[in-house]
């Protein structure tokens, strides 16, 4: 299972990135998924990356470390997708927001990989599902997967500290 980055605030899942961890929590202890990725690095002036956010998050529910795996450089979700893709296999449920679902599928299906989704519930104003609506637009008519993506950043391969070890713990509040 990969929850999709979104925004922390000083060491702190935001409201986005809590609702995607709590679905991620009570999917992972249905027993959905033996392994739970969290994505997303630091924007500019942050402290923490939101990968490691999410990962100390659901450690202090209950998610053993070794279940863990978190990813803490990239920046957008196409990089999301990217720096796990090399320790992901099989089929992966990836959990976003709904209006970002289809995008995130979309993305995971161009680098490869077999995803499925679990739209995470709420009430997202409809600016959301425009913007989403925008950006598969963009995906669909062939242009580059993200605006200011990895590869623009002329990077050939991943950062060498994209990925922490599984479970590493967070530093922070």
């Amino acid at each position: 299972m990969v929850v999709l980055g979104a925004a922390q605030y000083g060491g702190r899942p935001s409201p986005a990135l809590e609702r995607r961890l709590q679905a991620a929590l009570s999917l992972y202890q249905k027993g959905l998924a033996p392994k739970v990725a969290v994505a997303g690095g630091k924007a500019k002036g942050d402290r923490y990356s939101e990968g490691e956010v999410g990962c100390r998050y659901l450690r202090q529910r209950g998610v053993p470390a070794k279940a863990l795996l978190c990813e803490g450089q990239s920046q957008n979700t196409y990089e999301n997708l990217l720096f796990l893709k090399p320790h992901l296999s099989g089929r992966i449920l990836l959990v976003t927001d709904a209006p970002h679902l289809p995008r995130a599928l979309f993305l995971a299906r161009l680098l490869g990989l077999e995803a499925e989704g679990y739209p995470v519930p709420g009430e997202y104003p409809l600016s959301y599902w425009l913007r989403e609506t925008l950006y598969r637009i963009w995906l669909y008519l062939g242009l580059r997967p993200f605006p200011g993506s990895f590869s623009q950043h002329g990077l050939k391969s991943l950062p060498p500290d994209a990925l922490g070890n599984p479970g590493t713990p967070a530093k922070g509040p």
